[in-house]
């Protein structure tokens, strides 16, 4: 399991929320269940980037069934800690989703402003059906419900950094997540 003494950039990190052996597992779990449950239609996973790719790289892998690839950028927070309130599409679709089952991979649901975004963008354009897979899921009763199908960890409403997830474009290669508190 990582500790915080594994690096000098830990300084402004307070503690390790989910460990890498548990990220891995997780993920593996949620990689059988997609299989099972999209055996045979070819789904599509479209990864959030730049946040999901290190997730979205383990669950395909994970993922023991036919299926394509697509990458979306789409951002809400720029450097900044807090979500800006305003989407922006920086890298579309290369292929075209009508008719196809589309899976969307997301690193983290926080404000859902994003992923609402998103959803509507994808619903217009006509898949056979559209769900969302987030490997953490923040806990917030002021955003609603919105529609997550597959979620591998809630976790608390704080600032967190690692496996993908980054504070400034640092700390995405952690191998785990932890809570970021720049002091």
């Amino acid at each position: 399991m990582a500790t915080l003494d594994d690096s000098v950039l830990h300084h402004e990190l307070d503690r390790v929320l989910i460990d890498q052996d548990t990220i891995r597992e997780r993920v593996k779990q949620l990689g059988r269940q997609l299989a099972a449950d999209y055996g045979d239609r070819h789904p599509v996973f479209v990864g959030v980037l730049t946040g999901a790719f290190i997730f979205m790289a383990d669950l395909v892998r994970a993922t023991p069934i036919p299926l394509d690839i697509e990458f979306m950028a789409v951002s809400s927070y720029g450097s900044a800690t807090h979500t800006s309130g305003v989407v922006r599409i920086l890298k579309d679709l290369e292929q075209p989703i009508e008719g196809r089952d589309v899976v969307i991979v997301e690193d983290i649901i926080d404000s859902g402003l994003t992923l609402q975004y998103l959803l509507d963008v994808l619903k217009r354009r006509n898949p056979r059906s559209v769900s969302v897979v987030a490997l953490f899921n923040k806990v917030k009763a002021e955003r609603g419900n919105l529609p997550v199908d597959y979620v591998g960890f809630d976790i608390p409403d704080e600032f967190v950094v690692g496996y993908g997830l980054d504070a400034g474009r640092r700390f995405r290669n952690l191998p785990y997540v932890a809570v970021y508190s720049k002091r």
